[in-house]
Formats: structure tokens, C-alpha cells, sequence
């Protein structure tokens, strides 16, 4: 296994909790539901992994000529019943995958549907999030997330990014705004990012198209539209170059950087949460995997122990 340091944070860690505190005074409590990203549909497949994975890692899901998977899809809101069309809360949407690799056994990626990130770190998310909150309903301004993206380029880039509503879940591209630090069996070493692409390719709707549709849309189509053939992502791994920064995740890496393949997910089957093993499943962004590390960056262990901890409190909401 890797042997990525022990968490900078645990789930009972003040800024932890004050990060949960923060996604339920924006979107309100829901028990049993995720904190964010709250409404999905999960389906289950096998990845295959590219040839010229190889020459990047020694993971185990790149030796193995194939590896079970399950990915789940959603919108980003933490409310259960957010329509799929809504035009802010339902953006970026969510992508997860676990690979699996034995009984009890895996890893994860994690992603969203823009290539890019508002915050840096822990502290900056908190601010963020509670910046949102603090604007509902007020008309002065600036507004406190008028005030927050005004003094945070970056997050002033972010929300300013173009998030429009596919016309299926298979139609969209995701991306892990994070850096990983790859090694392969020779012992050589490369930093990159995580691109999932759609084998049909991108295709949005206008805003009047997006009004026009259900608010499930996005989860029936996806459901019709594996019921009648596989569906599949690509995976490819943005590369940096010297120089580059790996450890901030709201500074990105310029479009002339290379991609290599890392392989295919092909999905064959749409899976029903509900059932107990699913429902209670918690995805974690640190892969913990031998050849494959987290870089030096602070979202790594602030996403893992919130994810942890609103894990931990659905769980507990199902019992």
C-alpha cells in the first residue's frame, strides 16, 4: 500500500465540523443524505486499464487486465430532491468511482464537473461556504459572497466558470482538481490530473432546452439510456511539466500541457442505493494505493475527513 502520511485532520477536528455546520446551514439537514451532492444515481461496470498506464503506475487496477467497478453520478446541491435543471444549485455535478480491487479492498476517485476549484484549502472552503449562506436573502450590497469573491480571485474565477446542463450524465466531462504523484514499477515518478471524458462526447443545453426539461431528467435518461447498451468514460491523465504547481488546486496547469491514457470505465448495469452496502458507502479522494499518492495538497485531508464525517452521520441516520 502507499504510504501516504496519517490525516492532517480527523472527523472530530474543529474545522471539520465547522465544514459540515457550514453545507447544512446552506442547504439545510437532511439525515441519510450526503452533506453535498445529496441526489445521485449509482451503476456498476469494469474499468480497463490503457497500455500506457504502465509506464505512468504500478497500481493494481493498471496490472490487472480488468477491475470491477462503481461509479456514482450526481447533482452538487446537498438536498435530495434538487431538480436536475436547476440553474445554480444543481451545478458542478459529481463524479465517483471506486475500484475494486478485493473484499474490503479499493480506491476512489473523485471529481466534479469543472475544471477548476474555488478555495485552496480548509480554512478558504469554510469561508466560502459560509459566505453563500450568509447571502441568502440579502438585497444590500456587496452581498457577503459578493465580498468573499472579491477579495479570492480564485474563487471569483471559479463561479464565473461556465456550468452548463448536459443532456446526460454520459455526455459530460469531469475532472479531480487535484494533482496525484504517480510512480511505476521502475521507480520513476510523474505528477498529473485526472480527466473523466465521455466516450459520445459533451453536448449541453441551451438555458430555454434546460427549463423545458423534468427535474430527473438527468437520472432517467441515464437510466433508459444503460438499460439499452454499456456507457462509457475515458480516462486520461493531464501531466505537468517542471514547474508546474501540484500542491494548490485553484492554480490549473496550461491546456498545451500532454494527456496520456490511463484507461476505460464501461458501464453496464444501473445499480439501486438504497440497498444497504450502497447506501452507506463513502468515497474517499485519497486513493491509499501503492503508485499512486495524493500531492502535497491541503484539500486532500479536508475533503477526506468531511467526507468521513457526514459518512458517518448517514450512517448513523440509517440505523
Amino acid at each position: 500500500m502507499a504510504t501516504h502520511p496519517p490525516d492532517r485532520y480527523s472527523p472530530t477536528d474543529p474545522l471539520i465540523v465547522d465544514l459540515l455546520a457550514s453545507l447544512d446551514a446552506l442547504f439545510g439537514l437532511h439525515p441519510g443524505f450526503r452533506a453535498a451532492h445529496a441526489k445521485g444515481i449509482m451503476c456498476s461496470g469494469t474499468f480497463t486499464p490503457a497500455s500506457a498506464a504502465a509506464h505512468l503506475t504500478r497500481a493494481p487496477h493498471i496490472t490487472r487486465p480488468s477491475t470491477p467497478v462503481i461509479m456514482r453520478l450526481s447533482d452538487f446541491a446537498g438536498v435530495p430532491n434538487i431538480p436536475d435543471n436547476h440553474p445554480e444549485a444543481a451545478s458542478p455535478r459529481g463524479i465517483a468511482v471506486r475500484f475494486q480491487l478485493a473484499d474490503h479492498v479499493h480506491t476512489d476517485l473523485v471529481g466534479h464537473s469543472a475544471d477548476g476549484f474555488p478555495v485552496s484549502d480548509g480554512e478558504g472552503f469554510l469561508g466560502f461556504a459560509r459566505a453563500i449562506a450568509a447571502s441568502n436573502g440579502v438585497t444590500t450590497h456587496p452581498t457577503p459572497i459578493e465580498a468573499f469573491v472579491g477579495s479570492h480571485p480564485a474563487a471569483l474565477k471559479f463561479v464565473q466558470l461556465p456550468k452548463p446542463i448536459p443532456t446526460s450524465f454520459a455526455r459530460e466531462s469531469f475532472f479531480c482538481v487535484s494533482a496525484f504523484h504517480f510512480t511505476n514499477s521502475n521507480g520513476e515518478t510523474q505528477f498529473g490530473r485526472y480527466r473523466i471524458l465521455p466516450e459520445a462526447g459533451n453536448e449541453y443545453l441551451t438555458a430555454e432546452q434546460a427549463a423545458a426539461k423534468s427535474g430527473d431528467f438527468l437520472m432517467d435518461e441515464l437510466t433508459k439510456r444503460i438499460a439499452a447498451g454499456p456507457v462509457k468514460f475515458k480516462i486520461v491523465i493531464q501531466l505537468a511539466e517542471p514547474g508546474d504547481v501540484t500542491s494548490v488546486a485553484t492554480i490549473q496547469w496550461p491546456a498545451s500541457r500532454p494527456t496520456t491514457d490511463f484507461g476505460t470505465i464501461t458501464l453496464t448495469k444501473k445499480l439501486n442505493h438504497d440497498e444497504p452496502e450502497l447506501k452507506k458507502m463513502i468515497f474517499d479522494p485519497i486513493p491509499r494505493v501503492d503508485g499512486i499518492e495524493p500531492a502535497a495538497d491541503p484539500l486532500f485531508d479536508v475533503r477526506a475527513a468531511i467526507y468521513l464525517l457526514s459518512g458517518r452521520r448517514r450512517r448513523a441516520a440509517g440505523k
